[in-house]
């Protein structure tokens, strides 16, 4: 399929949307409570939210109107139901460069094809909508899947930051990726000798 062709905010089941808050405060904060989640997405300590304390936070994300950060909800096009976040944030738009980050809220939508999905629209709005240069991603050595997700993309290892990460009684390597618009471009471009 033609990239062009496709529409920029929807793929196949999924959608990047707007944040409701009124709609979707009470589902995130569920997420907020699932410490495998936590644990995934982020190196600080577990810290359940409310529906009111995550409503909180996206009034004071709106009242920011950064140019340097873009935040979707992932909902699936079915029935509209919210299944996690992608973000594109601190972008240097002189340098061409930004930080991406994605999570999928409940255990039962990981491991469905939807954080690749999620990825593959991210990225197309990156670099063919944004004109960026390059895309970054950080993740922790004990998440094996988000970092299996980020090199079939294309993303390469570029720092390790070693045993920087204190869980489950011992140091996990922290892990910087980097994808550029020219690898990108090549692993995205379907190949003309494969038959359709």
């Amino acid at each position: 399929m033609n990239p062009m062709s496709e529409q920029l905010f929807e793929g196949e089941r999924l959608s990047l949307a707007p944040h409701d808050p009124e709609k979707d405060a009470e589902v995130e904060s569920r997420w907020t409570h699932d410490p495998e989640y936590m644990r995934l997405l982020s190196a600080d300590p577990a810290r359940p939210l409310s529906p009111g304390q995550i409503k909180k936070k996206y009034e004071e994300a709106a009242k920011e109107k950064s140019h340097n950060r873009f935040s979707f909800a992932l909902r699936t096009r079915a029935d509209d139901r919210l299944i996690g976040f992608a973000r594109l944030e601190r972008i240097e738009w002189n340098n061409g460069s930004g930080w991406l980050t994605l999570g999928i809220g409940s255990a039962e939508d990981r491991r469905q094809g939807y954080g690749a999905e999620a990825l593959r629209l991210l990225l197309r709005y990156a670099f063919d909508e944004l004109n960026l240069h390059r895309v970054s991603a950080a993740t922790f050595e004990y998440n094996s899947g988000a970092l299996r997700l980020l090199e079939k993309a294309g993303f390469t290892v570029e720092v390790r930051r070693r045993q920087a990460i204190h869980r489950d009684g011992r140091r996990w390597d922290e892990l910087l990726l980097g994808l550029l618009r020219e690898d990108w471009e090549k692993s995205s471009t379907p190949n003309p000798n494969t038959q359709m």
